[in-house]
């Protein structure tokens, strides 16, 4: 019951300060440079990282900080959760996302999200979708962003993997950008689609910068994904013996 409470008072201010969001600041801030628009939009997910630690006891500790390259790079994510979404804007410089064209679709959050200049794909078309990563991928990255990418392209359960998609390889590939791959195990605290939100420290852990010069999408791709499943099995083994 307790649990439940605090997951409530939880939804509760992130819903309040979604609205305060994208109906008051959004249209306050539309005609600033995109550089201010940015850090006062994602001042929302801060918020949101913040909250969940104060409501529902939920905190987080990061390895491998020193991995984040200077120069912009491939971000190459497991996805469990949303945490992970409003975390990375933390964790990682300036950036722009891989999203599903249904998120622009939300009342609110997709207005205010179309803001941001994600590269939005529709998944039911493959080899378009390749074209546009790549496309609209290599013009962030020139703008000094960083492009984040799930490339199992939807959130799995713990101790779950999906094959990985080859968008992010593929751009990595052809702009000789690194690759950073990220393990954490969010989804056992945010647990998906469930309300209740579990107290305990997320682990993440930011893999060794992967050069893509010289390799094929397929080759990075493989060392993003071997990377990413060892530390999974780590981090999730040591849930195990936690619990």
């Amino acid at each position: 019951m307790v649990l439940f409470l605090r997951s409530l008072l939880f939804y509760i201010g992130m819903i309040l300060a979604l609205v305060v969001w994208c109906i008051i600041i959004t249209p306050l801030i539309l005609p600033l440079p995109y550089r201010r628009r940015y850090f006062i939009m994602i001042q929302w997910g801060y918020f949101v990282v913040w909250w969940l630690e104060k409501t529902c006891q939920v905190s987080h500790e990061v390895q491998g900080l020193e991995n984040i390259t200077k120069s912009p790079a491939i971000v190459l994510g497991k996805h469990q959760s949303e945490w992970e979404t409003y975390a990375f804007q933390q964790i990682f410089p300036m950036q722009v996302w891989l999203l599903k064209r249904e998120l622009l679709w939300i009342p609110l959050f997709g207005w205010a999200l179309a803001t941001l200049k994600p590269i939005v794909i529709d998944r039911k078309n493959i080899r378009k979708s390749m074209q546009k990563i790549v496309l609209e991928g290599k013009q962030r990255l020139a703008q000094g962003l960083w492009v984040i990418i799930f490339p199992e392209g939807t959130r799995v359960l713990p101790g779950e993997k999906k094959r990985f998609g080859i968008g992010g390889a593929m751009l990595a590939a052809q702009t000789g950008c690194p690759v950073i791959p990220v393990a954490h195990n969010s989804g056992r605290f945010w647990l998906l689609k469930r309300f209740v939100k579990k107290p305990g420290v997320i682990q993440i852990v930011i893999g060794p910068a992967i050069e893509s010069k010289g390799k094929t999408a397929k080759e990075i791709n493989a060392l993003a994904q071997t990377w990413i499943e060892d530390t999974m099995v780590t981090l999730e083994g040591g849930d195990e013996k936690g619990e």
